[in-house]
């Protein structure tokens, strides 16, 4: 492209494009920098590094790219938004699992074995509970 002709420099494409990629890369930086920010809190205070490892990031991202994926389509974003209320419920379930482990002594893996089964669990009563109501 030569300067000082009536194109414009960055054609919309370009800009929309340019935008797109970013909507990309951003969640999963964010993320990293979630993980970075509970590794250096930790050193300071297990309680701050806990509620930072428990905020809704996750969630939030997820809700950013399913509506920008979706154009924000309203059912889209509704049923969703459904699946994230009912996935909070084996996600305690595998905390309360986790946590029960650690008081018992368990080291890691099986602690989290245990977390990951009682989460499958009850997922599973979850899917099985939406099928028979039609949820």
């Amino acid at each position: 492209m030569v300067l000082g002709n009536d194109e414009p420099f960055l054609k919309p494409p370009v800009i929309l494009e340019t935008i797109l990629k970013i909507q990309a890369i951003l969640p999963v930086l964010l993320s990293i920098v979630v993980i970075i920010l509970v590794a250096v809190l930790e050193k300071q205070s297990k309680f701050a590094a806990a509620i930072t490892a428990t905020m809704p990031i996750g969630a939030t991202l997820a809700i950013w790219i399913v509506y920008s994926a979706n154009s924000g389509d309203r059912e889209t974003m509704k049923d969703f938004s459904v699946g994230l209320m009912m996935g909070i419920i084996p996600s305690i379930g595998f905390l309360l699992a986790a946590w029960l482990s650690a008081r018992a002594g368990l080291k890691l893996i099986p602690l989290l074995l245990v977390g990951y089964v009682v989460w499958g669990v009850l997922l599973g009563l979850i899917l099985l509970l939406r099928k028979i109501i039609s949820v």
